[in-house]
C-alpha cells in the first residue's frame, strides 16, 4: 500500500480573549483556549498508482490532512503509512519517498535561475549528477520548459513557475506525491498543460498522487475516485461517477434582481442555493431549466442573468444540505 490512514485526527489549541484592556490583560496573565478539530477520525487505503481527489470547501480539512501525510504536522491521534514509514518522524527514507507541491506556496528562489534551484535540490536529495542531468532534461521536456530554466524565477510566468514547481517536487522521482490546489490561479492554457503533465508522468512512472483542487476540471481529467471531506470528516470515499450522476443534471442559474424579493417567494421557482440582496442563485434541474427561466424573466425584473455548471463546492455544498450520499 502507498498510503494507509487510521482514525486520523488534528485538534488545535486556540487561544481566546476578549476585547479591551481588560480582555488583553486578563489574556496575558490567564490564557484561555478552545479545542478545534480541524479533522476528524478519518481512514483510508491509497493503492500504488492511483490518483485520487481530495475534495471539500475551504475549511474541511484538506490542507492539514496533507500536512499531516507529509509529515509537516505531527496528528493529536490516529496512525498514518506512507510508502512503509511514519511521516512525523521525516526519516531521510521517507522524504526521498515523498513530495508536496501546493499552489500557494514556492520552494524556488525568487532571484536565482530556476536550474540554480534545480541543483540545490539536487544536492539536498544527494542525486548522482548523471542522474540529475537525465532527471532534469527528462522533466523539462515533459513539461515543455526547457528554455525557461536559465531565467530567474521572477521572471517567469505563473504557469512557467508552477511548472518549474513540480520539476523541482519530481527531480528525486518520489513514489508519493500530495499536490495542494496544484492549478491555483493559472489560466486555462497553464491548467490543460498541468493536468496533461501528471496524467503522463503517472501513466510512466505510476506514481501514487493525491490532489486537492477547486477545479472541477482538474479532478475529472486525473481522478477516477475520490475523497470528500467536510468540517474534518470523511463522508465519502468512493468513485466519482456516483457523484456526477447524482448532479450533472442540475444547472446553476444565477439571477441578479432589479428589487429583493424575500426567499419564500424565490423558493417557488426552484432550489435557491444563496441569496446576496438582489443577487440569486438557483440549482435547478436540466429538464426544469427552460420553464423555470422563463417563469423567472416573465414574473422578475431581471437585470442579469446566467447559466453555468456547478462548481465542486457548489455540489459538495447541495451534498451537505440535502445528505444525498
Amino acid at each position: 500500500m502507498s498510503i494507509i490512514v487510521k482514525n486520523l485526527g488534528k485538534t488545535y489549541s486556540i487561544p481566546v480573549k476578549k476585547s479591551g484592556i481588560k480582555g488583553t490583560l486578563s489574556h496575558f496573565f490567564n490564557r484561555n483556549y478552545r479545542q478545534v478539530e480541524a479533522v476528524k477520525n478519518i481512514s483510508f487505503i491509497i493503492e500504488p498508482g492511483e490518483i485520487v481527489g481530495f475534495l471539500g470547501a475551504n475549511g474541511a480539512g484538506k490542507t492539514t490532512t496533507l500536512k499531516m501525510l507529509s509529515g509537516l504536522i505531527y496528528p493529536s491521534e490516529g496512525e498514518v503509512r506512507i510508502a512503509g514509514y511514519t511521516p512525523f518522524r521525516r526519516q531521510p527514507q521517507f522524504l526521498q519517498k515523498t513530495s508536496l507541491v501546493m499552489g500557494q506556496k514556492q520552494q524556488l528562489l525568487w532571484d536565482l535561475p530556476t536550474l540554480d534551484s534545480l541543483r540545490i535540490n539536487g544536492a539536498v536529495y544527494k542525486i548522482p549528477d548523471k542522474i540529475f542531468k537525465q532527471r532534469l532534461q527528462e522533466l523539462s521536456q515533459m513539461l515543455s520548459i526547457e528554455d525557461k530554466l536559465t531565467q530567474p524565477v521572477r521572471k517567469l510566468s505563473l504557469g512557467e513557475r508552477m511548472k518549474a514547481e513540480l520539476l523541482a517536487a519530481l527531480l528525486h522521482n518520489p513514489q508519493v506525491l500530495f499536490l495542494d490546489e496544484p492549478t491555483l490561479g493559472l489560466d486555462i492554457n497553464a491548467q490543460v498543460a498541468v493536468r496533461k503533465f501528471l496524467q503522463d508522468y503517472n501513466q510512466r512512472y505510476q506514481s501514487t498522487i493525491l490532489l486537492t483542487s477547486h477545479y472541477m476540471a482538474d479532478i475529472t481529467a486525473l481522478c477516477k475516485r475520490v475523497l470528500l471531506i467536510h468540517q474534518g470528516q470523511l463522508i465519502y470515499d468512493g468513485d466519482l461517477e456516483k457523484i456526477f450522476a447524482k448532479f450533472s443534471p442540475y444547472r446553476q442559474v444565477n439571477v441578479e434582481l432589479a428589487n429583493s424579493i424575500s426567499a419564500d417567494r424565490l423558493a417557488n421557482y426552484g432550489n435557491v442555493e444563496t441569496i446576496d440582496g438582489q443577487a440569486v442563485r438557483f440549482l435547478v434541474k436540466q429538464e426544469n431549466l427552460i420553464a423555470m427561466i422563463n417563469c423567472i424573466l416573465d414574473q422578475l425584473e431581471v437585470i442579469d442573468l446566467n447559466i453555468t455548471d456547478p462548481s465542486i463546492e457548489e455540489i459538495i455544498g447541495h451534498i451537505f444540505k440535502t445528505n444525498s450520499i
